[in-house]
């Protein structure tokens, strides 16, 4: 079921957002082919769910504002799925916090999708229109082999289906699939896909990330975590660490120099405007 919520102070205009953020001038693209995650530097920085303290979370304006500014080298986003099996890029169960509508999202189906309307946060800078959110097939037409790609599946019955846009699209060295449950990361390795697993600082105090290794590409740790378990997580074999939801420098510069390899930020604009403050060896892999 579906219900209509109040819309207030809604910006319902063209996107054109004029922030002074440092990086490349344009997207981020490396060679000819679908760009792989081999072709990433060795520090790089994922915008979580686009970046949602610069863009509307989850939308595809706020991913192409993303990947324009080149602040990040991956795009992150959420994926869901409707009651016909279409996956679509949206986080909650549920459509109230993020759209003009109310309900939830597994109640819908394709057609009925389309009349779905996000609403852009009051506080982002700049302007932001309504729109209706992305499916997960749109987003990896847009953007795969251009930019690495990062989604949560939110809906783990949805994996197989989420397998299939992936590999009819020769994007399975492209797309990282996340999943806060081992078991359905052992799944996604095993659709020859490459596996993320995210952890709470909770999660971290009592995992042991090691037994993950023959299965896990990439381990992603909270960066509220304590000291140890962060190193833990370092050691544990995993090829990347990388630490979210990074927001500040210091928290950057903080994860970087417990040993993680990479960083997950709602606020890659920020981030790039500050130069990492560590000694040597992070500093040359962040090109400073």
């Amino acid at each position: 079921m579906v219900t209509r919520v109040a819309s207030t102070g809604l910006a319902a205009v063209a996107s054109t957002v004029a922030l002074a953020l440092t990086g490349p001038p344009g997207p981020l693209e490396w060679g000819g082919g679908p760009l792989t995650v081999d072709s990433l530097p060795r520090v790089p920085y994922a915008a979580h769910r686009g970046g949602a303290r610069e863009v509307p979370e989850n939308s595809m304006s706020g991913l192409m504002a993303a990947f324009r500014r080149g602040t990040a080298q991956v795009l992150d986003f959420d994926t869901r799925v409707l009651r016909d099996g279409t996956p679509v890029v949206f986080h909650d169960a549920t459509l109230n916090r993020t759209t003009f509508l109310g309900g939830e999202v597994r109640g819908l189906d394709a057609g009925e999708w389309r009349g779905v309307r996000l609403r852009p946060r009051d506080r982002l800078p700049g302007s932001w229109r309504s729109e209706r959110p992305p499916t997960v097939a749109e987003v990896l037409d847009r953007f795969g082999g251009r930019i690495v790609l990062m989604l949560e599946a939110k809906d783990p019955h949805g994996v197989e289906r989420l397998a299939e846009l992936i590999r009819a699209r020769g994007l399975t060295r492209s797309v990282f699939v996340n999943t806060n449950d081992p078991e359905v990361a052992r799944r996604v390795h095993r659709l020859g896909l490459l596996t993320q697993l995210w952890r709470s600082a909770r999660q971290m105090r009592t995992d042991r990330p090691g037994r993950w290794r023959s299965y896990v590409d990439l381990l992603d740790v909270d960066i509220k975590a304590r000291d140890a378990d962060l190193r833990r997580a370092v050691r544990s074999g995993v090829p990347r660490v990388w630490a979210h939801t990074v927001v500040t420098p210091s928290q950057r510069d903080r994860a970087l120099a417990l040993g993680c390899n990479g960083v997950i930020t709602d606020a890659p604009g920020r981030l790039a405007r500050h130069p990492a403050r560590m000694p040597g060896r992070v500093s040359a892999a962040l090109g400073r």
